[in-house]
């Protein structure tokens, strides 16, 4: 959370604090966090570790201002510096939130969830498990014995099981957080829904398409950089640059004749006019940056500063 969060907004008998959303990677925060704000400000994609970076979602309501900051998933494996910025991330948010959700994924237990466990519990903050996706959930005679390990692990705790995609019970998942705010003046203006730039925005537009578009492996190995962001009123110029760490990452990237990388562009350049609500000319190159996702000085020198 940046350093300019601590201004509040005047106001009287309203609460607002922070929600820290948490769990492994894919269990569908960014997909709650979306749903919850009822419109698009934290990419997904079927690949776990798609989020990088914390990314703050403001809903004001009745009285009540909630800030979410959405989270990379915290695992278990650090293999590479990007792995180790991602769960140095996470792990910060826990510090001096109001209140924690913690995402399971239907019934299942792993070792990357037993560490979130384990982390949540030295929180100051108020947790609330949500055990997602369990209209997905074939064998719901399943669901209450799940039910049970989890609040032997967490007495006296909220379990709200929920649907992100659909909504369902994502209501009264608002209901109790809001319920477990302080009173405090709201801290950003009643319409503002992020505090992140333009930018940042399209840069992860960016990068979500090339998730959804490319194999298993490459996603992981690339990056994404906004060098020119230039507004002409109706028309938007936006130079991307990708980084990948090797010129055969940079091959399948193009495409033949530069094709794969068009259509990525394309797609993304459909969802920036509607972030943007004016015309945009895109432009997204690649380059090879090596070993950049090892490297701690890469990733800091490729924005990944936020903690």
């Amino acid at each position: 959370m940046t350093n300019d969060m601590t201004t509040k907004k005047e106001s009287s008998n309203t609460r607002c604090g922070y929600v820290a959303i948490v769990g492994r990677p894919n269990v569908g925060k960014s997909t709650l966090l979306n749903h919850i704000l009822m419109q698009k400000v934290s990419i997904t994609s079927s690949k776990p570790q798609t989020t990088r970076h914390q990314l703050l979602g403001i809903k004001t309501e009745s009285g009540v201002q909630i800030l979410y900051v959405d989270t990379p998933g915290i695992h278990t494996e650090e293999k590479k510096a990007i792995n180790r910025y991602m769960n140095r991330n996470a792990k910060s948010v826990l510090r001096d939130v109001d209140v924690i959700v913690f995402v399971t994924d239907r019934t299942e237990w792993s070792k990357d969830d037993k560490l979130v466990a384990e982390l949540v519990k030295l929180s100051p903050g108020r947790l609330i498990v949500a055990i997602n996706k369990v209209d997905l959930l074939k064998d719901k005679t399943r669901l209450l014995p799940h039910l049970q390990k989890l609040q032997e692990i967490f007495p006296d705790t909220d379990l709200v099981p929920i649907s992100a995609e659909s909504g369902d019970n994502t209501k009264r998942l608002e209901q109790l957080i809001a319920g477990y705010l302080p009173e405090s003046p709201f801290y950003f203006e009643e319409d503002q829904v992020t505090d992140r730039t333009e930018r940042f925005m399209v840069s992860e537009i960016i990068r979500e398409k090339m998730m959804r578009q490319l194999g298993e492996e490459l996603p992981y190995a690339l990056t994404i950089q906004i060098e020119q962001f230039k507004d002409e009123g109706k028309l938007v110029r936006i130079e991307a640059v990708v980084f990948v760490e090797r010129e055969g990452q940079k091959i399948i990237l193009i495409g033949k004749g530069g094709s794969r990388l068009k259509r990525i562009g394309t797609d993304a350049r459909k969802d920036i006019e509607r972030l943007l609500g004016r015309k945009v000319m895109l432009n997204v190159w690649a380059k090879v940056k090596s070993g950049w996702s090892d490297s701690d000085r890469a990733i800091k020198s490729l924005g990944y500063d936020d903690v």
